[in-house]
């Protein structure tokens, strides 16, 4: 008997018999399990191979957030370095180092 099978069954079940709180609870459950599995399967993720999918793409996904980190990482130390060049070099001209030059 298949998922839906069963579903079906339960709420025909329910409808004849009364829902009482333990029939209403399976219904409840199987419903989830098979709205699950359908979910799984359009994502294209119902094989056995799908756990370790995932686990490559979130281990994917924090490289590539470290990467991303550490280039921003650079970028502002790149910055900072060159604005404390250019302040030396402000600061030469202004105190006139060119002049000491000749």
């Amino acid at each position: 008997m298949s998922n839906s099978d069963m579903l079906a069954q339960l709420i025909a079940q329910a409808e004849t018999k009364g829902a009482e709180l333990v029939t209403l609870r399976a219904i409840a459950e199987e419903a989830g399990q098979l709205s699950a599995q359908r979910a799984l399967a359009r994502l294209g993720l119902e094989d056995a191979g799908a756990a370790k999918d995932m686990a490559e793409l979130r281990e994917l996904l924090g490289a590539w957030r470290d990467a991303k980190r550490s280039a921003l990482k650079a970028a502002f130390q790149w910055v900072g370095r060159m604005t404390a060049a250019l302040v030396l070099v402000g600061l030469a001209v202004k105190l006139g180092f060119p002049g000491w030059l000749k």
